[in-house]
């Protein structure tokens, strides 16, 4: 759990799931991603790849740019865990 909460702590990530999330059908371009951010391109795929590698966000490929999506069932996962180390805390 460690790690998935280090993946998160960084707020260009935290900002990326919610803009992905928040977009229609809970997808976003990595074309909209960029000006959204305020970041230049690599560091937004950095953080972009970072998030996929730890499969909070899929990856597709159309034609020449990359859709994300938010994996529901990666977060549900996390917030359980979390929810579990809260309760087991007392």
């Amino acid at each position: 759990m460690a790690g998935d909460l280090k993946v998160l702590a960084d707020p260009v990530r935290l900002r990326l799931l919610s803009l992905i999330a928040a977009s229609e059908a809970s997808e976003a371009c990595a074309c909209d991603l960029v000006p959204s951010l305020g970041r230049s391109q690599p560091t937004v795929s950095h953080h972009l790849s970072v998030l996929t590698a730890a499969g909070f966000v899929t990856r597709e490929q159309r034609g020449r740019w990359a859709w994300y999506r938010v994996v529901p069932e990666r977060m549900a996962a996390l917030g359980h865990a979390v929810a579990a180390f809260s309760d087991a805390r007392g």
